[in-house]
């Protein structure tokens, strides 16, 4: 079994997690959701002295993608090599078509629109440090919101759809709460209690511990 590494890199004023998952003996690895603060990426990944094969984004958030953009051209001009960028689900293009305005409208300056490489769908696969994740569509966050699970490492990388104690905000106009609970109970929870995941905010979790104990996922239907 590989050994995977994972930090969590807070960026933008949102302290979005910026996720960091390397295997140890390689030292190759894959960035998820650089949402901006690209110069404190790069001081990570020199730090843990990683090669970076490609950047995931889980939906198209400003605090999840307005730095990907950016990261990819830093990383293809000091590795040499392509980075692609994967994700999310093409149904969130309207967001990412619109990042730097989004920035603008909160005042954070540099984050940039983005095409991905490759956009993602249901029942596809990514590689995540050199490991295999099946790609779930977990959508009423933002329309084309995806996931990103390993059973066999017992891993989920989970992007804004739940959180410890809590789950994705709907309220946008584009927002489904209604799709949001049945994607965490119909397509995450039943994967086990043991998954551990990393979230967009916040410490990570367990979808056993937040089935016995987020209020979100109890409330009656």
């Amino acid at each position: 079994m590989p050994q995977l590494q994972a930090a969590q890199i807070p960026v933008t004023p949102f302290q979005q997690n910026c996720a960091l998952v390397w295997d140890a003996e390689t030292g190759r690895g894959t960035v998820v959701d650089p949402g901006g603060d690209v110069p404190r990426i790069l001081a990570a990944l020199d730090k843990a002295g990683v090669t970076v094969d490609r950047i995931l984004l889980t939906h198209g958030h400003l605090d999840h993608a307005g730095g990907a953009a950016g990261l990819k051209r830093e990383l293809e001009a000091r590795q040499g090599g392509a980075v692609p960028i994967e994700g999310p689900d093409r149904r969130d293009a309207f967001l990412l078509e619109s990042l730097a305005d989004q920035g603008e409208r909160f005042g954070i300056e540099g984050l940039e629109n983005v095409t991905p490489d490759r956009w993602l769908a249901e029942g596809e696969t990514v590689s995540i440090a050199g490991q295999d994740f099946a790609v779930l569509h977990c959508p009423g966050h933002t329309p084309g919101h995806v996931a990103f699970v390993s059973t066999a490492l017992g891993v989920a990388v989970v992007g804004d759809v739940i959180f410890r104690g809590s789950v994705g905000r709907t309220d946008f106009p584009y927002g489904d709460h209604a799709a949001l609970i049945a994607a965490i109970k119909g397509k995450l929870l039943p994967l086990g209690d043991e998954i551990r995941f990393l979230c967009g905010h916040g410490p990570g979790s367990t979808f056993g511990e937040e089935r016995r104990s987020n209020p979100f996922l109890n409330e009656q239907d």
